[in-house]
């Protein structure tokens, strides 16, 4: 019994016990940052993230079980991706189902004019006749520059201008 008290008093077992201590603090201080990541990674909230390192950093190595319990499943990257993936599957459904703004028919992406109620659909390319979207400023199959299917903003202002000495004149 006195051989322990005499190694619990030597310099030997204070520098262990000093250097386990350390340890044992850095790796709980280590647990608190990982929680602390993790939670920035999973959380938008800062005021949750918050709340969570301190989860993570008051019971000491139980805080970060604590959190794993109760994290969310999924990084925040992840479900904005995933959001993105639906989204890209939605509008490439939307595009297989295409329909007339007008009467609702089915058509085709191919078709100019709606083959029910004779809406136009899309404009023709004027060299090659094949349909292009209302987007595109050159056409993809021959490289003909598109003209734009609605009067630019000028060409408005000048048929105004044009029409404004007419109706004064017609007074």
């Amino acid at each position: 019994m006195f051989a322990l008290l005499a190694i619990s008093g030597s310099q030997g077992w204070s520098l262990t016990k000093n250097t386990a201590l350390v340890v044992l603090v850095l790796l709980w201080l280590a647990t608190a940052y990982w929680t602390f990541k993790d939670a920035r990674r999973r959380i938008a909230d800062p005021w949750l993230i918050g709340v969570a390192t301190m989860v993570g950093l008051v019971p000491p190595f139980l805080g970060p079980v604590i959190y794993m319990f109760f994290r969310p499943p999924e990084y925040l990257q992840d479900a904005r991706e995933r959001e993105l993936e639906i989204k890209a599957m939605e509008e490439r459904i939307a595009q297989l189902d295409q329909r007339c703004p007008v009467c609702r028919a089915r058509v085709e992406p191919t078709y100019l004019v709606c083959p029910v109620c004779t809406t136009r659909l899309k404009q023709a390319c004027v060299s090659c006749g094949q349909p292009l979207e209302s987007l595109w400023q050159v056409c993809p199959h021959c490289a003909t520059p598109v003209t734009p299917a609605l009067p630019l903003l000028e060409d408005l202002t000048t048929r105004e201008r044009e029409r404004a000495p007419r109706t004064k004149a017609g007074d």
